[in-house]
């Protein structure tokens, strides 16, 4: 073994030789062994295969989260983000569209420092996973639900770059309250999420859960509310859903939504729709008239139609065409009385 051991000499020859050029020379010494032909005249060769790919690996970022239980994960939460927007929807009384853009493997260290600063950063405690769990909502979006939440409108503000105030904290807490209720119907087939707000900070670098290099799993919405767009973002550490692993990447959980409805999901669903309020309108009769005389009409005019009086009035649900009726009184109130239900709203174009 000791002739295998170059010299110093040796060794400071091939240095100024890579020095003054000899990028050719280490080139070929680094091409692939010749290919040798298999016995027999059969034309292969026996060296690299031609399918063979390199699958780059970086240390820093190890994938940990199988590819079974990444897509578990995506297709959990987007159920999620539906669900989850129109709860919010519901509250802030105005559409917010909350889509799931990516989930993603990274270190904390690189999902704390692409957050900003001053942001919202809730620690989460979700028994009985292990440690906390981390959602982000970014100032961009969440002042203007605040402001919504106020009696605001969707036109978008200036940018506040300070820390939330009592105030604030207090309706941030309907927001975040609202998120772990929905986030806990989404895992209940996998898991009986406990879900709390345990703590609230404005500066992401002063709570660290993991430590900077542990692999955690990033789950980023995108809301938006009118013109207005914002991210929000739900960190998971590994080491939290380690031991459901198996959960995950099992189809139980998936099965939920191809199973047909029973009796008591079709009550419920009937129950919620019963309570719900729709806007009803009446249709007397329909003219046309010139801008001048709409101008000049006063009260008490008369705006003659060609509706004949004894022809069925059309009632309206949402602006859909639904019963007809006759007008009348009733208490001293004006009314009408349902005297048919228009199966075919085209039929009731020419009423």
């Amino acid at each position: 073994m000791a002739g295998d051991v170059l010299s110093q000499t040796e060794v400071e020859s091939l240095l100024n030789a890579m020095a003054s050029g000899g990028g050719e020379q280490a080139t070929t010494a680094a091409a692939p062994p010749p290919k040798r032909e298999l016995p027999g005249g059969g034309g292969g060769f026996i060296g690299a295969r031609a399918r063979d790919k390199i699958a780059p690996y970086d240390f820093k970022r190890p994938e940990r989260v199988g590819k079974e239980q990444m897509r578990a994960l995506q297709t959990l939460h987007e159920g999620f983000g539906r669900n989850f927007g129109a709860a919010l929807s519901a509250m802030l009384r105005a559409i917010v569209e909350v889509k799931l853009t990516s989930v993603d493997q990274l270190t904390y260290s690189e999902f704390v420092f692409s957050l900003e600063n001053p942001t919202c950063f809730n620690l989460l405690k979700a028994e009985p996973l292990e440690g906390n769990l981390i959602l982000d909502i970014n100032p961009s979006i969440l002042y203007p639900i605040i402001d919504r939440l106020l009696g605001g409108g969707r036109e978008g503000g200036p940018l506040a770059r300070r820390p939330l105030t009592e105030i604030e904290l207090r309706l941030v807490s309907r927001i975040t309250g609202l998120f772990l209720v929905e986030l806990h119907h989404a895992w209940e087939n996998v898991l009986d999420l406990q879900l709390e707000v345990v703590q609230v900070e404005s500066n992401p670098q002063l709570v660290q859960i993991v430590p900077p290099n542990e692999v955690v799993v990033l789950i980023s919405f995108e809301l938006t509310l009118g013109d207005i767009r914002g991210m929000m973002n739900l960190c998971v550490p590994y080491n939290s859903i380690e031991r459901i692993g198996g959960q995950l990447t099992s189809n139980t959980w998936s099965a939920y939504g191809r199973r047909q409805a029973t009796p008591e999901s079709i009550k419920q669903i009937s129950e919620t729709l019963c309570t719900s309020l729709v806007e009803m309108n009446v249709r007397l009769a329909q003219t046309r008239i010139n801008t001048g005389e709409l101008i000049g009409l006063r009260v008490g005019d008369i705006i003659t139609t060609e509706k004949d009086t004894h022809s069925p009035l059309v009632v309206l649900v949402e602006g859909l065409p639904k019963f007809r009726a006759r007008p009348g009184a009733f208490k001293g109130h004006k009314a009408v009385c349902i005297d048919d239900v228009i199966e075919n709203p085209a039929d009731a174009v020419g009423d």
